[in-house]
């Protein structure tokens, strides 16, 4: 008879971690996440973010003059290429329709998309990766109203151009009844950066498959891409992206005192093996993930 080798959920470490967290134990403890409370605290906090982001003054002279220091920085450091790749996707018209399309669609298709993968698959990780998602909009509404700036295509003195002007995109923000109920100064930090890099560092995490883990790596740097070509934000705006997810992760961190993607220890037992979840302590698992 050969024998198999089955993987058993190793029992919770019974010393203390270096550091708890700052919220009380009990509100660490695992709880499996209720989908229409998820939905009324995604929809309540989606619409505050519009209701703040929307209602910071634009103040556009300001905005353009952190915009011209931010090109002069840009210049300084040599990154001054995105204007030429901007031109490129200024001449090519379906190249730009389709950076168009993604700038308008997939920041509202993809990160919404995860967060339901997440809640079905990962629900041990759940609660903590939203919490990053959570605090890195907040880090970036911050940013709207401390420091407004003008996005390059805006900008035509640097030679940027507005591809969604030149090629009439439809639901963009170059439609005015679009432009008038955004503000369009809202560049520093960029959240379709933060938003990005977020799901693709979930997606990374969590995922089984190495191509889908590809995909997830793959997807911040397409909207890098995308962001510069389109000239709706300058490479340090994508800067400040990263910073924000940063310290989203760190806010996590703080407040809990186990990575985002660790499960918490009285997390149940799903039954069918599973390899731990990264950064898990010693075989904490959970639900598969395709």
């Amino acid at each position: 008879m050969v024998a198999t080798q089955t993987w058993r959920a190793a029992p919770a470490p019974t010393r203390r971690r270096r550091f708890p967290g700052l919220l009380p134990r009990r509100l660490l403890r695992w709880r499996r996440p209720v989908w229409w409370q998820e939905i009324a605290i995604i929809a309540v906090g989606y619409w505050l973010y519009s209701l703040v982001r929307n209602a910071i003054p634009e103040q556009a002279s300001i905005a353009t003059r952190h915009a011209r220091s931010i090109q002069h920085v840009q210049d300084a450091l040599h990154l001054n290429f995105e204007r030429s790749f901007n031109h490129v996707v200024a001449t090519n018209e379906w190249l730009a329709q389709i950076l168009n399309y993604y700038y308008a669609t997939l920041h509202f298709i993809v990160t919404p998309a995860v967060m339901v993968w997440l809640f079905v698959r990962r629900s041990h990780v759940y609660r903590g990766v939203r919490t990053v998602l959570v605090t890195t909009t907040l880090v970036a509404l911050a940013g709207f109203a401390l420091y407004p700036l003008a996005p390059p295509r805006l900008m035509p003195e640097f030679a940027y151009v507005d591809t969604l002007v030149k090629f009439h995109t439809w639901g963009s923000l170059a439609s005015p009844a679009v432009a008038q109920h955004s503000n369009q100064y809202a560049a520093m930090p960029s959240l379709h950066i933060g938003w990005a890099l977020w799901a693709g560092i979930a997606i990374f995490a969590c995922a089984r498959h190495r191509w889908v883990k590809a995909l997830g790596l793959a997807y911040p740097l397409a909207t890098l891409v995308v962001i510069v070509g389109t000239a709706n934000h300058f490479l340090l705006d994508a800067v400040g992206g990263a910073l924000a997810v940063t310290l989203g992760f760190g806010v996590q961190y703080a407040l809990s005192g186990r990575g985002a993607f660790t499960a918490p220890i009285d997390a149940p037992d799903f039954g069918e093996p599973d390899p731990p979840l990264p950064g898990a302590h010693g075989g904490v698992r959970g639900p598969s993930v395709d």
